[in-house]
């Protein structure tokens, strides 16, 4: 029982529980987007699913900004360096700016050529096309929102973001059902309603980004500190934090391939893999909160110089993962029954049943491959400031074994749809070895602030 008196539990239940809420509320806008949408047809339930893909390249690549600025800040807070903080803030706004102004621009203008990546389908395209033009203002918030509360959460503030990402998903689900179903007067917009409850979400959540900001006494949302110029800071977050955002961007890039793959093989499939992302999303849920948790109470300690507490609490945060992909396993094998029965009382086909039957099947064991390996590269190694192993391991795992092999599977060799799946879910199993090899031989472990760090010339 002394393995469970460490007061690591404590630290980490305080974190993770908000952290998980947040995370929680986040799946359940997907999951009010297709349970409504599932009311206007599959096509709907399809189209969003594939336009949406751009949400999540962008979600990776924040969240990826988002970690990196944490790695950072979260040592940083070990020392007390505020000062520090605001300037690797800025920095994170001046990359997540730059990167959602580009794909709303794209949204505004080719909307129609985004979705033909994904799909060929007409009807598909049209839909998805308007759901992306609307989305567009949407980006820039999210671009703003994520990296503040990343920061507030290296801060050990986590339970703020949870409480805007509330009060953020209330109001989307409010609105999902008043702009889908045509209520309080508003005309039926189906799949461009989500577009616009979700935009109007998000304008409110960075509004309140601003309340949290004023009131907060070390942490402020200071726009302005976007042209702060630190050189050795800026050093630091290229070294550090990009090869981050590209481990989450080369992810995120293939996890979209994997739609493109699906997305040639049928609406079927589409809308069958889009129910059961939907259902994973939740039984990760413990495994990301977990991740991102430790990698904040692990940095903090590094920062704070007590390495071989680290260490320790490291091991502990491992077996807390193995146990929580268990349960997520355990949700995913719960939930199957009660999805199979909504879908089939709505418009899925017959073998769209059977496809998610089987899907459902496949990710209760995935979720397992999600929860070592996230919590392993995206939070103990970054909480050492160890961003590059993480990049070059997805690299290779997604783009030399799991994408090639999901497009020669679907388009060469011609496999049913269901052996295609499977296949392309075995990438996260493929890079466990390396990935316990890397946590086994402790070279995570790096204290990566600096003295004096303003000392010199600020240009």
């Amino acid at each position: 029982m002394k393995r469970f008196q460490s007061p690591f539990y404590g630290q980490i239940a305080k974190l993770v529980t908000p952290i998980v809420l947040q995370n929680l509320l986040s799946s359940l806008v997907s999951s009010a987007d297709v349970v409504m949408l599932n009311f206007v047809g599959q096509s709907a339930i399809s189209a969003v699913s594939l336009a949406g893909q751009y949400a999540h390249i962008l979600f990776m690549i924040f969240y990826g900004l988002g970690t990196g600025a944490t790695m950072l800040c979260a040592q940083y807070y070990g020392k007390k360096d505020y000062r520090a903080i605001e300037v690797v803030q800025g920095i994170a706004l001046r990359f997540s700016l730059g990167f959602a102004a580009v794909v709303a621009l794209l949204a505004l203008t080719v909307p129609q050529y985004m979705m033909l990546i994904f799909t060929n389908d007409p009807e598909l395209i049209q839909l998805g096309a308007e759901y992306i033009r609307i989305l567009s203002v949407c980006y820039l918030c999210w671009g703003v929102t994520e990296v503040y509360i990343s920061i507030l959460r290296s801060t050990g503030r986590v339970a703020i973001g949870t409480v805007l990402n509330s009060v953020a998903v209330g109001l989307n689900v409010l609105l999902n059902a008043v702009f889908i179903f045509g209520w309080l007067g508003m005309p039926q917009m189906g799949v461009a309603g989500v577009a616009l409850a979700t935009s109007i979400s998000r304008l409110v959540e960075l509004g309140l980004c601003f309340v949290v900001s004023a009131r907060s006494q070390h942490v402020k949302l200071r726009l302005q500190a976007i042209f702060v110029r630190n050189k050795l800071l800026f050093k630091d977050f290229v070294k550090l934090s990009l090869p981050a955002v590209g481990n989450d961007a080369v992810w995120g890039l293939a996890f979209s391939m994997f739609s493109v793959i699906i997305g040639h093989l049928g609406s079927d499939a589409v809308a069958a893999n889009s129910l059961a992302t939907v259902v994973r999303n939740f039984g990760t849920i413990l495994c990301f909160g977990l991740a991102n948790a430790g990698g904040i109470l692990l940095g903090q300690k590094i920062g704070e110089g007590k390495m071989e507490e680290t260490r320790a609490d490291g091991r502990r945060l491992l077996w807390l993962t193995v146990a929580s992909g268990a349960v997520g396993g355990l949700i995913v094998l719960i939930a199957r029954p009660f999805v199979l029965m909504y879908a089939g009382s709505g418009n899925f086909s017959e073998t769209a049943l059977e496809y998610l039957g089987v899907m459902l099947l496949i990710n209760s064991y995935y979720v397992m491959g999600c929860a070592v390996n996230t919590t392993l590269i995206a939070g103990v190694f970054r909480a050492g400031g160890d961003s590059r192993f993480g990049l070059i391991c997805d690299a290779i795992t997604m783009w030399v074994y799991a994408v090639p092999l999901g497009f020669f599977a679907a388009f060469v060799l011609k496999l049913p749809v269901l052996w295609v799946y499977f296949l392309l879910c075995t990438d996260e199993f493929v890079k466990w070895p390396a990935v316990l090899k890397r946590y086994r031989s402790g070279k995570w472990v790096k204290n990566i602030t600096r003295e004096d760090l303003f000392a010199g010339e600020q240009s």
